[in-house]
């Protein structure tokens, strides 16, 4: 049979795409390889979220090494990317997120020489489907599809579509298929996680699903995937209490793009700068350690200095632990691409000044975990002989030793960088 490579692009959800395409592939006996000189095809799973050009170095790269082998583009395909990719390869077959169940067609029929284009929307559950994990402790369970707002900068709208969340029962059952395989943690994933349900009518229930995830009588940690502000300050005190469970990584994702409720508003963001704090010290309230997640975008259209001075004051008061910083590139068909664009270099200078500021509140807030004893669950293989394992607030934790994904280790962190903690082994 014949060997397929998958190359994932993007975000969590994206990857458990991938997983799910190879599961598909493996039980039609396709032979899995993870080396794209080994394989008689490679499907490339892109993220265009960011805009087109990661997706198209990708896709260069792979004709360039091997200029006769077949590929076959997946995952989030924009109308603008298309004509771009077949000007590198008119044989390439795309098959995107809403069409990845039937990959198994896409790619025979690649190696066959026949070029299909499977672009349609439709709107199908991601759960309970058989799939081959890259990471064997970490399951990855996606709850909707699409996205409830429609931001003026952003494509995920006009690639994923309409918000579709999937139903309570069957999430609960993929997670505990997860977690009877050997996961020993579990990634709740989507465009936003605190919409679920939103599109059903009355408030979301992301707490209700949690709480029904959270009851799963087995061992294991739980991630909870990224939640605009609009929609989480709604069912505040609801998380909150969620998030004290013992299963629950003390890990909050919550973006804020901007600090000027002006830009916001122009982004069509749907909250305000302090609903970001709000939320964020509501939290810290409750759980000081807890690591904030953040994602900034300079240089959108219009943004004045004044403006961007707002942000830097946000993130200031604020202080993530992890922060996602972007400088605003036009998309395609986005109604932000039409305003009037910022100088390249105000957008370097901006984020220079951001990713300085970042930094040093990154150092002084791991600074604050030095001497902490504690347990580490191992979840991926470091550089140099060492491994990464992640405390009960999701902060990594790079220590050395004998270990395996999946292990509990005792350590104790001995030293800091902005990016992560050094543990050694506790006793």
């Amino acid at each position: 049979m014949s060997k397929v490579n998958v190359i994932t692009q993007g975000c969590s959800s994206n990857l458990r795409e991938s997983e799910l395409m190879m599961g598909l592939l493996d039980n039609s006996g396709y032979d899995l390889v993870n080396d794209e000189n080994e394989s008689d095809a490679n499907v490339v799973n892109i993220c265009t979220v960011k805009g087109d050009h990661t997706a198209l170095r990708e896709v260069r790269r792979l004709k360039k090494l091997s200029p006769n082998k077949k590929i076959v583009v997946a995952g989030c395909i924009t109308e603008s990317i298309v004509p771009k990719i077949k000007q590198i390869d008119e044989s390439i077959s795309f098959v995107n997120t809403h069409n990845f169940g039937r990959i198994q067609t896409v790619v025979e029929n690649s190696l066959n020489g026949t070029v299909l284009e499977l672009l349609d929307k439709k709107y199908e559950q991601k759960v309970n489907l058989p799939s081959v994990r890259k990471n064997p402790v970490v399951g990855i369970v996606p709850i909707l599809n699409g996205c409830n707002y429609f931001c003026t900068f952003c494509s995920t709208k006009l690639v994923k579509g309409k918000l579709f969340s999937y139903p309570m029962d069957a999430i609960r059952q993929d997670v505990k298929e997860h977690l009877k395989s050997g996961c020993k943690e579990i990634w709740i994933t989507s465009n936003d996680t605190g919409a679920y349900m939103a599109e059903q009518g009355g408030k979301q229930k992301i707490a209700e699903l949690l709480n029904q995830i959270l009851s799963v009588p087995i061992g294991f940690k739980l991630r909870l995937g990224m939640m605009n502000p609009g929609n989480t300050i709604t069912i505040l005190g609801e998380l909150i209490e969620i998030y004290k469970h013992p299963k629950m990584f003390k890990f909050l994702h919550i973006p804020i793009q901007s600090g000027n409720d002006e830009i916001l508003k122009s982004m069509n963001r749907k909250y305000t700068a302090e609903d970001f704090i709000k939320v964020v010290e509501a939290f810290r309230k409750e759980m000081p350690e807890i690591t904030i997640s953040t994602d900034i975008i300079v240089g959108f259209p219009s943004e004045t200095e004044e403006q961007f001075e707002d942000s830097v004051k946000i993130l200031k008061q604020a202080k993530p632990d992890v922060l996602n910083i972007s400088r605003y590139a036009a998309r395609e068909g986005t109604i932000a691409a039409k305003m009037k664009q910022l100088p390249t270099n105000t957008l370097k200078q901006r984020s220079r000044i951001i990713t300085n500021l970042y930094r040093q509140f990154a150092y002084e807030n791991n600074r604050k975990w030095l001497g902490w004893k504690g347990k580490i669950l191992i979840d991926e293989k470091g550089k140099n002989d060492s491994w990464i394992g992640r405390n009960y607030c999701y902060k990594p934790v790079v220590v050395k030793g004998d270990f395996k994904l999946g292990d509990e280790v005792d350590v104790e962190i001995a030293d800091f960088t902005s990016f992560d903690l050094r543990g050694i082994l506790g006793s």
